[in-house]
């Protein structure tokens, strides 16, 4: 059945998501920050931009939020101008955009008291997962609100689960992020290890690729990280943010990531090597400016 719909920022990942939910037969408007990337969209998808997101909101049964960070989030929501002030009661909020588990909780007390649902629905596959339609969507809020929000989200969602209360979505994609920096500074270090050691890097991944080692990031990453290329994935400033997030939450928990910790200051270092656009991958990066002083030192 099609739906109104609303959506709010339309970076690598929320306009092609936008444009799934128009394939899937609904009618979309969209606000974007920069009013060029809505009109181009509505263009593309022949849909419809609003000055606001407030204005998108209005008279849409669900509205779905991407923006960058929890105080993106907060303008675009609770702000003067926010949907909240468009949307009626008895309609969905839908926040994708990775946040803080407190923000997820604070915006679902303040859409209830509207008696707006809310969905806390982060996602993970990057820009070629929302291009395709095949993102992971670990969702948090009540079991009802969720059971509205998924056939909307099945439209560009592969994997589309309910994993606790509100904020439960955001914990969820902690964890993927804790799994992707500690895989990808293990596969770095394996690389950097298999070229210094004088084996054909390349042919040691597709052997060890077949046994106990084998994971999406050696698949998907390992040719690009030998060949210096980062520019495939998830930029360090973004997952910098990210980790951030995992950081505090587990100050908060009493959780213990030493290993995250680590990444993130290493990330940190690529950072300062002028890296912040460059993909997660580049850690390997680090390793490699490093090599020939140490090499030197030996010497």
């Amino acid at each position: 059945m099609a739906e109104q719909l609303a959506f709010i920022g339309l970076g690598v990942m929320g306009a092609p998501m936008a444009g799934h939910l128009v394939r899937g037969g609904h009618q979309v408007t969209v606000y974007n920050r920069t009013a060029a990337k809505a009109a181009h969209w509505a263009e593309q998808h022949k849909g419809r931009t609003a000055p606001t997101p407030a204005a998108a909101a209005a008279g849409a049964s669900a509205v779905f939020v991407c923006v960058g960070n929890d105080d993106d989030v907060r303008a675009v929501t609770t702000g003067p101008d926010g949907a909240l002030h468009g949307m009626h009661s008895g309609a969905l909020l839908v926040d994708h955009t990775t946040t803080s588990a407190v923000l997820a909780r604070e915006l679902a007390a303040t859409a209830g008291s509207r008696g707006i649902g809310f969905v806390d629905a982060p996602v993970s596959g990057g820009q070629p997962g929302a291009e395709n339609g095949t993102l992971t969507v670990m969702c948090g809020g009540d079991a009802a609100e969720f059971a509205r929000a998924e056939p909307l989200i099945a439209c560009y969602g592969r994997v589309v689960k309910r994993l606790g209360p509100s904020g439960s979505g955001q914990l969820a994609k902690m964890v993927n992020q804790i799994c992707i920096g500690g895989l990808l500074e293990a596969l770095a270090e394996a690389l950097h290890f298999a070229k210094h050691a004088g084996l054909d890097a390349a042919a040691v991944v597709e052997v060890i690729s077949k046994g106990a080692a084998q994971s999406w990031q050696m698949e998907h990453r390992h040719q690009p990280m030998l060949a210096g290329e980062y520019t495939f994935g998830f930029a360090v400033d973004w997952m910098r943010k990210d980790l951030a997030i995992v950081l505090d939450e587990a100050r908060r928990n009493g959780a213990h990531l030493p290993v995250t910790a680590l990444v993130d200051q290493l990330y940190a270092e690529v950072q300062a090597m002028g890296g912040g656009r460059w993909d997660t991958s580049s850690l390997i990066a680090r390793l490699e400016s490093l090599a020939p002083a140490r090499r030197s030192d030996s010497g």
